[in-house]
């Protein structure tokens, strides 16, 4: 598996990575514990060191999954966990209810510590902004966790630009995670140059549209009540046919390569920057390795071209929440 370094920071990864929330938390059925550290193993095996979780998914399940899974693999791969949200009368975190008050960050760090099994954070993500927090505050209370030896990197998601600057003064930022594919692009206008212009790597999450650029998703497909996207815009029935034109292009494409839509699809995204790291989320060993497959595509700068040309005259139906 290729490397990729997240921006100027050091920090070496694969270059596709592994979104893991699914595997304990979201739609249903969940995966079996036993059968999820199984594949966490497999992953590992063909090269994967980049691995994404979060408290808030499960809550706390996923993150125990992923330590429990990889403790066999310290110092081999990078793991990724977020904080961000309060801990409510239970003690249960959910979005929603933002929570980056500095006292908190470093409750979830010691937590998170514990549950994943390890003796610093890899990377430790803002999960989202908190309007009642500065950010300076936040990236302060990350400074002073890596300063004790917790955390090694800092990490911000679904944040401006403005945002990411305000942080970087106070402690260098090493990566960015927000939506990004061929149907989400709103980050090219703003936070990918400021990005760039700071030596931040970039990690998409959903770079595959929960699912819908694989081009498996159809008119006829339904979703379970627990499934997000049930109630989202882009996949009602309309919007997913509306959407086809999308999918045509992306299996025009891989015919002529001998891909999958999917797999151009995260070639697209890996050609974008050299710093660009995508973590699609998989249970089954088929979708992983069809993943993995698109490191080896190599999309020309005609082909390049042709999807932009090609995306220009595309109006994408449907918010993305």
């Amino acid at each position: 598996m290729e490397k990729r370094k997240l921006g100027s920071s050091g920090l070496e990864v694969s270059a596709i990575g592994l979104g893991c929330m699914r595997m304990s938390f979201g739609d249903k059925p969940i995966g079996d514990r036993a059968d999820m550290i199984s594949f966490i193993h497999s992953a590992v095996d063909r090269g994967i060191t980049f691995f994404d979780t979060a408290e808030v998914y499960g809550p706390f399940t996923n993150e125990d999954l992923v330590g429990e899974a990889l403790e066999p693999f310290k110092g081999q791969v990078v793991i990724a966990t977020k904080f961000g949200f309060d801990p409510g009368p239970e003690g249960r975190p959910t979005p929603g209810r933002p929570n980056s008050r500095p006292e908190r960050i470093k409750q979830v760090a010691e937590e998170s510590l514990k549950r994943l099994r390890v003796d610093a954070i890899d990377l430790f993500y803002q999960h989202r902004p908190d309007p009642n927090v500065p950010i300076e505050d936040v990236a302060g209370a990350v400074k002073e966790l890596i300063h004790e030896g917790k955390v090694k990197h800092f990490g911000l998601s679904e944040s401006s630009s403005d945002l990411i600057r305000r942080a970087h003064a106070v402690q260098p930022v090493t990566a960015i995670q927000s939506e990004y594919s061929l149907w989400w692009r709103n980050v090219e206008a703003d936070v990918l140059p400021a990005c760039q212009e700071l030596g931040i790597g970039f990690v998409p999450y959903s770079p595959l549209g929960r699912g819908y650029l694989t081009g498996k998703v159809d008119e006829n497909t339904t979703f379970d009540s627990s499934d997000i996207r049930s109630k989202n815009p882009r996949f009602t029935q309309e919007a997913i046919k509306a959407n086809r034109a999308v999918i045509d292009l992306l299996e025009r494409i891989a015919g002529e390569k001998g891909a999958t839509p999917a797999q151009i699809a995260l070639a697209w995204l890996l050609a974008q920057k050299p710093w660009i790291v995508p973590i699609p989320g998989s249970r089954k060993i088929e979708r992983l390795d069809e993943n993995l497959g698109a490191a080896s595509v190599e999309l020309s700068s005609g082909n390049l071209s042709e999807i932009e040309q090609a995306l220009s005259g595309i109006t994408v139906v449907g918010d993305r929440y």
